[in-house]
């Protein structure tokens, strides 16, 4: 006797939506369980994560300042996984986005213009765009595999903005810390509440999730994305182009993530470090798949992805717990919805041997 996996004929609609939330679930009692293992109180340890994290006004504005930059760039990732297209390098494409914005305001350091954040916002989309049109240009030219090249220039980015903060960029006034000059105020972005580092950028990501949802849900475009995903054969016949299907998921993902490196740097940092992002492009990746690459069901991740970060800095401080809690939670997520996708999609079937048969005489 043995298992077997088998396609369902019909995968269930309403349950490609429900396993989120199945995944949620499992994930609290699989953090149940772990807390208990290492010797925490459960309730207190889940009241630590989950609640005292947003239980006043400052922790609300933490949770949408943070669950900005993974809702922007899981947007523009999933554009291009609707249409198989695995753009994994939005953490890189972030910090592009981040230096091509701070070289512009670092340029300017003196200028009192309203345009000079906009002109920001537009070089981050565009620095994001340009990372992210190398592994397009590789993919379309020479079938390189866009994971593997989209994945390497992360480290490239992540090293180049390293450079520029220990040279070029450097505060000359900085103790030698490796960092630029604090940007000038017309170089960030305005605070909404007073006594929160809640800004502006939460108004990029909702246009941009509006966008979104338009171009996906109501556009030909769109529709061309979802068609060359669910069926390439059928793409190319009917005359969906795979190279301009390709470029245009990779620039969707580089240039949202390229806006998340902008609202970063000119928002909560306020000026360029070595490091302008604690996983945003990668832990996005998860926000996409758990919102089921909708744009309404990625807002909704991107907050409890976000409740995930802030848990791990409040489970660390309050629990002594190590900083690693927050990926274990967002890889025991990740892992839950998966598993749950594989039986959405199949089911498992005991498969009795077949009576007086033989195996099969070694080679």
């Amino acid at each position: 006797m043995r298992l077997k996996l088998e396609a369902r004929p019909e995968p269930s609609h309403a349950m490609k939506y429900v396993s989120p939330l199945i995944a949620a679930v499992l994930t609290f009692v699989a953090g149940f369980v772990l807390f208990s293992a290492l010797g925490r109180n459960p309730w207190n340890a889940f009241h630590a994560f989950f609640v005292q994290p947003v239980d006043d006004l400052n922790g609300v504005a933490e949770l949408l300042l943070k669950a900005s930059p993974l809702v922007l760039c899981a947007v523009g990732l999933a554009v291009g996984f609707r249409a198989s297209v695995w753009n994994i390098g939005a953490e890189g494409q972030l910090t592009a986005g981040a230096i091509a914005a701070g070289w512009l305001a670092l340029a300017f350091p003196e200028t009192e213009s309203v345009l000079l954040l906009p002109a920001m916002i537009v070089a981050g989309a565009l620095g994001g765009m340009a990372w992210a049109a190398i592994p397009a240009f590789l993919r379309t030219r020479f079938n390189a595999n866009e994971i593997l090249t989209s994945l390497m220039l992360v480290y490239v980015a992540v090293l180049l903005l390293s450079y520029l903060v220990h040279g070029p960029l450097k505060d000359p006034q900085g103790f030698n810390f490796p960092q630029s000059k604090e940007f000038h105020e017309a170089a960030l972005f305005p605070y909404l509440i007073d006594g929160t580092r809640l800004n502006a950028s939460v108004f990029v990501a909702a246009a941009v999730v509006a966008v979104g949802w338009w171009f996906m849900m109501r556009s030909f475009g769109g529709y061309t994305m979802r068609v060359a995903g669910l069926a390439g054969s059928a793409a190319r016949y009917a005359g969906f182009s795979a190279t301009r299907t390709v470029w245009l998921g990779m620039l969707a993902g580089g240039a949202t993530a390229g806006l998340a490196g902008v609202g970063e740097v000119a928002g909560p940092i306020g000026q360029l470090l070595p490091s302008v992002s604690p996983g945003y492009g990668f832990a996005a990746i998860i926000v996409a798949f758990v919102g089921r690459l909708h744009p309404g069901g990625i807002v909704l991740a991107g907050l409890l992805m976000s409740l995930l970060y802030l848990g791990g800095e409040s489970a660390q401080m309050t629990l002594d717990l190590p900083s690693a809690i927050t990926g274990l939670f967002q890889g025991m997520l990740l892992f839950f919805l998966l598993g749950a996708d594989v039986f959405i999609n199949y089911r498992v079937r005991i498969v009795q041997p077949m009576r007086g048969a033989t195996a099969p005489a070694g080679v």
